[in-house]
């Protein structure tokens, strides 16, 4: 597909329009919301249909296999709550009054981002938000004006759109290269307009797993830079990495960051711990960007998060923070699972890639209708994400947060299902 823009927001006061009442000659609204909120409704419309069918149907039964959001499917990691215990007994008076930020859970990201990254980030350049979602936000709010482009990668996490038209900005889907789901420079470069102001680039890359190499982002800069100096202002970078821990076969995570100083990077620790309902993480301004460019965006940063309803980490979370940088869920099993699928699947008839990173696997559909094969493994009791949802037709995602047992129980149910449809 054409990288093309959604339509604009005049199709949403139509829709208002459509929805008045008639009484004799005089027309009555029955209702005024936000043409951006109905924008941002329609952005997230197929995820919200197909969560809200599934919740509301029979639902889960207690033998499901959930593979679907990447919701924890066994117990916590004992280190994580311990924490939250540990840091939640008040000390004084003022332990849960307002405060912005923790200073030890600023410096604790930045001297584990320098180490891992071989660069000098200062703890003023680390926001600590409310999950990667609060990041993501405070992003855009600090850079964006109304209308302006984001150009993300297609396919890709489903809520990117909701969260650039929730800034007023206005989303732009590129396609990844079909086949190796490599960044496509020259798709990119051919979406970059004057109106553009960010490009996202997630890596590793959920759904598709893949890790971009450094040549790719190397490139990506220089067209980026190129493009900056021809419109006469910064395109920033937004470097989403909330699976850059999650990686296998000794392959590396590689931040965009290295490769573009006006790069800001968002981090969640939702995955690495297995915890996406407590929501921590940070947003960290690159530490190659300019110190003049740095210091606007501190303050756009923290003003962003006010205006956005004090979106702040907890902070009980905050000053847990130094803590969890140490946890992890254990990557080497992660693998072993992530290979115990690809192989009862592949052995099942299943075509699929194996990803470098992230905890997902996307098999192809073995019938065009993703939707429907989702449905048919459902009635048996194996719930997975059809590739519709997270732009990827023809496919479905599958969660490997799942545990042991219900891979196990479920790899019967997918050779049985593509037996039926092959018959």
């Amino acid at each position: 597909m054409d990288a093309t823009p959604k339509s604009s927001g005049m199709a949403f006061e139509e829709t208002l329009d459509m929805r008045r009442l008639q009484q004799g000659e005089r027309i009555v609204p029955i209702a005024t919301v936000s043409s951006r909120m109905l924008a941002v409704t329609e952005e997230m419309r197929t995820v919200m249909d197909f969560a809200r069918n599934v919740l509301e149907g029979d639902g889960l039964g207690p033998d499901a296999c959930d593979f679907m959001f990447g919701n924890p499917q066994e117990t916590p990691l004992r280190g994580f709550v311990d924490a939250l215990i540990r840091h939640v007994e008040p000390q004084d008076v003022h332990w849960f009054g307002y405060k912005k930020y923790d200073a030890l859970a600023r410096e604790t990201v930045a001297r584990s981002l320098s180490q891992a990254r071989s660069r000098n980030y200062k703890p003023d350049d680390i926001a600590i938000t409310a999950g990667g979602f609060g990041a993501i936000a405070a992003a855009l709010l600090a850079v964006l004006e109304v209308g302006e482009e984001v150009i993300y990668p297609r396919p890709g996490w489903f809520a990117y759109g909701a969260q650039i038209r929730g800034a007023a900005g206005t989303p732009v889907a590129v396609d990844l290269a079909p086949g190796t789901y490599d960044l496509d420079l020259e798709r990119i470069e051919a979406a970059i307009t004057p109106r553009t102001r960010v490009v996202v680039v997630n890596t590793p890359h959920n759904p598709t797993g893949r890790i971009f190499p450094r040549a790719q982002l190397d490139a990506l800069a220089d067209k980026l830079a190129a493009a900056s100096e021809r419109f006469g202002k910064v395109i920033y970078l937004l470097a989403d990495e909330p699976y850059a821990r999650l990686v296998f076969d000794g392959h590396a995570h590689i931040s965009p960051a290295e490769s573009y100083p006006h790069t800001l990077i968002a981090y969640s620790f939702g995955k690495t711990l297995l915890a996406p309902g407590e929501r921590l993480g940070w947003l960290a301004l690159g530490a190659d960007m300019p110190e003049a460019d740095r210091i606007l965006l501190r303050e756009a940063v923290d003003i962003a998060q006010v205006s956005h309803g004090w979106a702040f980490a907890g902070r009980t979370l905050q000053r847990a923070l130094p803590d969890l940088e140490k946890l992890s869920i254990d990557v080497a099993a992660l693998a072993r699972r992530r290979d115990r699928m690809v192989e009862g699947l592949r052995a099942a008839g299943y075509d699929l890639p194996v990803p470098e990173g992230t905890f997902y696997l996307i098999p192809r559909s073995p019938i065009p209708d993703d939707m429907a094969f989702a449905a048919r493994l459902a009635t048996d009791g194996v719930w997975v994400l059809p590739g519709s949802v997270a732009q990827l037709p023809g496919r479905l995602r599958i969660s490997l947060t799942a545990n042991d047992g219900m891979v196990e129980r479920s790899l019967p149910v997918f050779a049985r299902a593509i037996r039926e449809v092959a018959a």
